[in-house]
């Protein structure tokens, strides 16, 4: 895929990212349930590659912020920052090396609650924050139980459906 497509994509995925969530806010749905800015994050990252998924993953929260007010700047959407830039960029890469998308998503899944975990404790415990380990991983695992498995099943789908388009344009 050349830079321009890319970049395009990668666009549209940065939208995404902000009016899903948007969405969710308005209709009242909870986001820390059903994950709507992760989805579009991680496709980015599939799609377009580490670097775009890492960018857009990195960025989307902040927007998210200025625009809604969700989430709140800190520490959830500081942490969400580096969470969602390593959901892109290891979706992005692992894609790249197995070329297998399942564990790809997996490997995602299971970095991006790594890396939102230990920035939540380094922006909260050297400052006097309070840092509750057991209520980050319900959160993470147990709240968002049903984002986790819309991601397991969308996301493949919709990799594999661009995937498939990508080749029969091709032809």
């Amino acid at each position: 895929m050349n830079k321009t497509r890319k970049l395009t994509y990668a666009g549209l995925f940065l939208a995404l990212s902000i009016l899903l969530p948007l969405l969710f806010h308005l209709t009242g749905v909870p986001g820390q349930v059903f994950l709507p800015m992760h989805i579009p994050v991680i496709l980015c990252g599939f799609i377009c590659g580490k670097k775009y998924g890492l960018i857009i993953g990195a960025i989307a929260p902040l927007i998210n912020t200025m625009i809604i007010g969700m989430p709140v700047l800190y520490p959830i959407g500081i942490s969400m920052v580096f969470e969602l830039a390593a959901y892109g960029f290891t979706a992005g890469l692992m894609q790249e090396k197995t070329g297998r998308i399942l564990p790809s998503l997996l490997a995602s899944m299971a970095i991006g609650r790594v890396v939102r975990i230990a920035v939540t404790f380094l922006i909260t415990v050297p400052f006097g924050g309070e840092f509750i380990f057991v209520g980050l991983l319900g959160a993470l695992f147990v709240t968002s139980i049903w984002g986790i498995a819309i991601q397991l099943i969308l996301i493949p789908l919709l990799v594999h459906a661009f995937q498939k388009s990508s080749l029969r344009a091709k032809s």
